[in-house]
């Protein structure tokens, strides 16, 4: 077992691990909008599935939201 941060709080996984593992694991909402940051680089989306964790790793999961100035 290990730890990692996942959206700033710890969470203990079982390595090896890779990013789409991790996802499929926190039970992501619409997994397909989301954008990956491990250790504040953003990743890939064509090598989440290659691209293993290791300990202290901080992942977070980013959504961004559209949107303008109403009148």
């Amino acid at each position: 077992m290990a730890q990692i941060l996942v959206n700033g709080e710890p969470q203990t996984v079982e390595f090896p691990l890779t990013v789409t593992e991790l996802i499929q694991l926190n039970k992501v909402y619409q997994p397909e909008m989301v954008s990956v940051q491990v250790n504040e680089e953003f990743a890939d989306r064509e090598d989440w599935d290659k691209l293993q964790l290791k300990e202290g790793d901080a992942v977070d999961f980013l959504y961004f939201m559209g949107g303008g100035a109403h009148d």
